[in-house]
């Protein structure tokens, strides 16, 4: 999982810094492709969910709601682009077959 921490930077302003890791890592997956063995878009909106699901927007979101205190900017940015990766990924014909890898989506 990607772990962040708060860094204080010149200024006075706070911005995260990656500790550990990134998406790189190998990570078990059930791979369910078409008939035709290629991936679907099914499979690029599981995998964008995954990373979403690992960078912490999803508690971030949920925090969100539950406290009203506003998503953190970095996270919400993130959180568009993987978004859009994953429609664009979804959008490709056909999609290729290393569409999980980290090339394809925004790095944390």
């Amino acid at each position: 999982m990607l772990q962040l921490n708060w860094v204080d930077v010149q200024g006075g302003k706070r911005m995260f810094k990656v500790i550990e890791g990134g998406f790189g890592r190998a990570v078990p997956m059930n791979v369910q492709a078409e008939e035709s063995g290629r991936p679907s878009p099914d499979d690029v909106r599981q995998e964008a969910a995954r990373r979403l699901s690992e960078s912490g927007c999803h508690r971030s979101r949920i925090r969100e709601f539950a406290t009203g205190m506003p998503m953190l900017a970095a996270l919400k940015h993130l959180s568009l682009q993987i978004d859009f990766a994953a429609e664009a990924l979804s959008r490709l014909d056909p999609i290729p077959e290393d569409f999980r890898s980290d090339g394809y989506w925004p790095a944390g």
